[in-house]
């Protein structure tokens, strides 16, 4: 209710989120400038391999720190989490160096993608960066900065990030905007992200109850 409230008192360009309801705001003032429904966060745990997650959407009062045409999602561990959990998979992260086979290959990084290397001769080949990485059965995790730890379109054109990995952004997935469906972000319909994007200036608050 506190930040119902101070969104209400607010007087200054800004973005007002319901999860209960769904739907976003934007106002100035009192008068209302955008309004449209929204994918909000499911609100549940998820468990596997050992690791726990909770995916919710934090209420409270933030800032749009950066926005971004064209976003790339880098997918947290939870993405491979549940990929695996999907196809009864093992899940592990791949070692600094090179991650070990059971049949002699190894898997390696070199200028930042992931491949496959030849136990006898050493032969080096590039593993597709739009799948998934799997021997053994089990899906391996690939480092930080890699191109196969990036996924593009997923974010929708356009996002606005207010931090700690909480972005408003478009999406593929039409058919979920309206839902409780996210893992914490806030999905938007394309036009309507296309607006915030290109009206809502940097340090805008955005107030979600």
């Amino acid at each position: 209710m506190r930040t119902r409230t101070a969104a209400e008192q607010d007087t200054k360009l800004r973005v007002v989120i319901s999860l209960n309801d769904r739907r976003i705001w934007a106002l100035i003032g009192y008068d209302t400038l955008l309004a449209g429904p929204v994918a909000v966060s499911m609100d549940s745990g998820f468990e596997y391999a050992g690791k726990s997650w909770r995916f919710e959407t934090p209420r409270g009062v933030r800032t749009v720190l950066a926005k971004q045409k064209d976003p790339v999602w880098i997918p947290p561990d939870w993405h491979y989490a549940e990929v695996a959990r999907e196809h009864s998979l093992a899940l592990a992260s791949m070692k600094p160096n090179r991650t070990m086979l059971s049949d002699g290959n190894w898997l390696e990084v070199r200028d930042s993608i992931v491949g496959l290397v030849n136990g006898e001769s050493g032969e080096f080949a590039m593993l597709p960066t739009d799948e998934e990485i799997v021997f053994d059965e089990t899906l391996f995790i690939p480092p930080t900065g890699t191109l196969n730890r990036r996924i593009e379109g997923e974010l929708g054109l356009y996002s606005l990030d207010t931090g700690d990995g909480i972005l408003l952004h478009g999406t593929p997935h039409k058919s979920s905007i309206g839902s409780a469906t996210t893992h914490g972000c806030i999905r938007l319909r394309d036009e309507d992200i296309q607006w915030l994007f290109e009206i809502m200036p940097l340090k805008a608050r955005v107030y979600i109850y």
